[in-house]
């Protein structure tokens, strides 16, 4: 089945197809994870995990920002979570998350995998929803979290350089301990623009 968001590009999935709903009219997705999907190269050296899939499109060439509000829906289990994904291959691909804690709690999580994944817990936040974005500068790609999609905390940044394999950049859900979760997207921006101060709150 072919989906379409307005104002992105062509979607696809990065593995097998998904369970996706989009209300064109609203620009919102809904991703079903089913249970115990995930992304993980375990920084251990224990199995990876990539059964979760994502829905996402081909990035540009140059630099471009995606944000989107993002929720997930429902009586939560740890480490469930809706996600901006990038994906290359097994080895090469990053998440910032909406993601449940072992506490409880809701909290931004980014993931950064070089082969080995680099996992870093950020802040909590008390509403069911966060925003979420991704912009890529050059080599280099950046995580923002926020509360209204206005002013924006930094996450953090890291390398991620061009390949020969294409990128892809966008939407995942995952319920790795869990029965399942549907994670909601709104709000959703993507334009194909520099930011250019990572760290002034826009």
């Amino acid at each position: 089945m072919t989906l379409s968001i307005p104002g992105l590009p062509p979607l696809h999935w990065t593995g097998t197809e998904g369970r996706a709903e989009v209300d064109e009219a609203a620009g919102t997705l809904t991703l079903h994870a089913e249970a115990g999907v995930d992304w993980t190269n375990d920084a251990a050296g224990g199995p990876q995990q990539h059964a979760a899939t994502a829905l996402a499109f081909i990035a540009p060439d140059g630099d471009f920002i995606v944000s989107a509000r993002v929720v997930v829906e429902g009586e939560r289990s740890t480490f469930d979570a809706g996600a901006i994904a990038l994906w290359r291959d097994r080895d090469h691909w990053a998440k910032v998350c909406n993601e449940f804690s072992p506490q409880g709690e809701s909290m931004v999580v980014s993931v950064v995998t070089d082969r080995y994944s680099d996992d870093c817990n950020s802040a909590v936040f008390d509403e069911s929803g966060v925003f979420l974005r991704a912009a890529r500068i050059g080599s280099s790609v950046a995580f923002h979290s926020s509360d209204d999609g206005e002013r924006w905390d930094f996450v953090r940044v890291f390398r991620f350089a061009p390949a020969a394999e294409p990128l892809s950049i966008g939407f995942l859900a995952q319920a790795p301990l869990g029965d399942g979760c549907w994670a909601s997207f709104s709000d959703i921006v993507y334009a194909e623009t520099t930011l250019t101060d990572l760290r002034d709150g826009r």
